[in-house]
């Protein structure tokens, strides 16, 4: 049997030369295309990738770590639950790290405590990761890790404890979208908003309580006192168990979707209407709740534009470390208006009630 086309006769796969000899180009330029690297023309890097699709040619990453000195790959510390918010998180960090040309490497921690970090960061250098991106930390307890990579931090600031080679930050814009969760409430009308925050040890916790009080400030609101619960739908049955019996409150601003659902079920168990007598707001985005009822008025949170933000800052801090980062771009603000939002009971007429 003949070899195939472009190939070396006995050789089982297609090699660097053949794909400079398919191409018309030096082994040198395809290697620099492959590699990303500048100063060859849109032509060679057009048909190099081409001759490497039709050879079905794939880089020896093993080669090419011997050669740069890094293994092309990102490791992600992240939260061992299976919430909404964290598991989309992590869905678009894994997109923007292949986009990138890098392999991911995931390490899940139980809650995110500082020493469970630790650990899955050194775990993750031992695997020879060129970057780390550590999600959610938690706030309270420090412990110190040497870390001879960049780390990015999504939706916290940089950890003191830890020295890296270089520290990023990327929010998740939580306090803007706090604040247009209960600007939302108190610009249908109502006095003041309670808030069903998540638990206290969370840097995204801190976040939205900050949030939530600075629009009651800015519009000289009462603030009520916190409700704390735990992510779960659970703990906000129980918020919402104990608010029922308040007819003084009228709007409720839950930190997260789950517990805003759970919020919603207890109130209705109680007999209070949503949003005819209290109003709720929940806290991520997750689209299945637009199809509960009442669909749930919520702030998406920008996993997506967070993933691809960061992880750019990333990669630039792993391929040029003695240049300055580029400029970060803002979070959107985005607050999706549903049917659990509306005037409280003293702006409406009779007549006047959603029953959308």
């Amino acid at each position: 049997m003949a070899p195939e086309v472009g190939r070396a006769a006995g050789s089982t796969a297609p090699r660097s030369a053949d794909v400079a000899r398919v191409a018309g180009v030096s082994r040198k330029t395809v290697s620099r295309v492959l590699n990303g690297e500048p100063y060859v023309s849109d032509e060679a890097r057009r048909r190099v990738l081409a001759a490497t699709e039709e050879l079905g040619y794939r880089l020896n990453q093993a080669a090419r770590t011997l050669a740069s000195g890094r293994t092309r790959s990102i490791g992600v510390v992240a939260l061992g639950t299976a919430g909404y918010g964290t598991a989309s998180l992590l869905v678009h960090i894994e997109q923007a790290v292949r986009d990138a040309g890098y392999a991911l490497r995931v390490i899940n921690t139980p809650d995110g405590a500082p020493e469970d970090i630790a650990g899955a960061v050194e775990s993750l250098l031992e695997q020879g990761v060129d970057g780390v991106v550590v999600s959610e930390p938690i706030v309270k307890g420090e412990v110190p890790l040497r870390v001879d990579v960049p780390v990015l931090f999504i939706g916290a600031p940089p950890a003191p404890a830890f020295t890296a080679s270089r520290t990023l930050t990327v929010g998740v814009g939580a306090l803007a979208l706090a604040r247009a969760a209960t600007e939302h409430l108190l610009d249908l009308g109502h006095e003041t908003v309670h808030h069903l925050a998540g638990p206290r040890r969370w840097y995204a916790t801190r976040d939205r309580i900050e949030g939530w009080r600075a629009a009651l400030t800015a519009r000289g609101a009462h603030e009520p006192p916190l409700l704390n619960g735990d992510w779960s739908a659970a703990s906000g049955y129980a918020a919402g168990r104990a608010l029922a019996s308040d007819r003084t409150v009228t709007a409720v601003f839950a930190a997260g979707d789950e517990m805003a659902i759970g919020l919603i079920h207890a109130l209705r168990e109680a007999g209070r209407r949503v949003p005819e007598d209290i109003s709720v707001v929940g806290f991520d985005g997750n689209p299945v709740f637009a199809y509960v009822s009442p669909p749930l008025t919520t702030v998406r949170q920008p996993f997506d534009a967070a993933a691809r933000e960061g992880i750019r800052l990333l990669v630039h801090a792993i391929e040029k470390p003695d240049t300055e980062l580029p400029p970060a771009g803002e979070p959107p603000v985005e607050l999706v208006v549903r049917g659990s939002t509306a005037p409280p009971p003293s702006r409406r007429g009779p007549t006047a009630l959603r029953t959308t």
